[in-house]
């Protein structure tokens, strides 16, 4: 016999070390820095919309309708605090997956923030044509 080469690995892996991302074996120093390079990138995106939102809020002329510089402002916040949550579990999700040799996970979150901006680039268009 082959002393179980048929066996898959992943059977013996005990499913609670999957979700303890400080289970397996540690990872190449130069991996884990970067990934912490890229949280840190995803807190800054998300400091700069909370500044955003702020500043449309405060400082934005009226952009042609009731509220519209309110609604903008709630989107840009939104955006930062999926951003701030989202670099997070994207954190973890990306340390848990090299620390247990898996394959990284996929990335939704750029989309949702694309979508928002989106958002605000049609509410931005829409008060410029109606305060003309």
């Amino acid at each position: 016999m082959d002393g179980g080469a048929d066996r898959d690995p992943a059977a013996d892996r005990d499913p609670a070390a999957d979700r303890d991302p400080a289970a397996g074996t540690e990872p190449d120093a130069r991996f884990t820095l970067a990934n912490e390079r890229t949280f840190l990138a995803w807190v800054r995106t998300s400091l700069g919309l909370l500044a955003a939102g702020v500043a449309v809020v405060q400082f934005a002329p009226d952009l042609g309708f009731t509220g519209a510089r309110t609604a903008a402002g709630l989107v840009f916040v939104v955006l930062a605090l999926l951003s701030a949550v989202g670099g997070l579990l994207r954190w973890r999700a990306v340390d848990a997956a090299m620390r247990h040799g898996a394959a990284l996970p996929s990335l939704r979150l750029p989309w949702l923030l694309v979508a928002g901006l989106l958002l605000l680039g049609v509410l931005f268009g829409v008060g410029v044509v109606a305060g003309r």
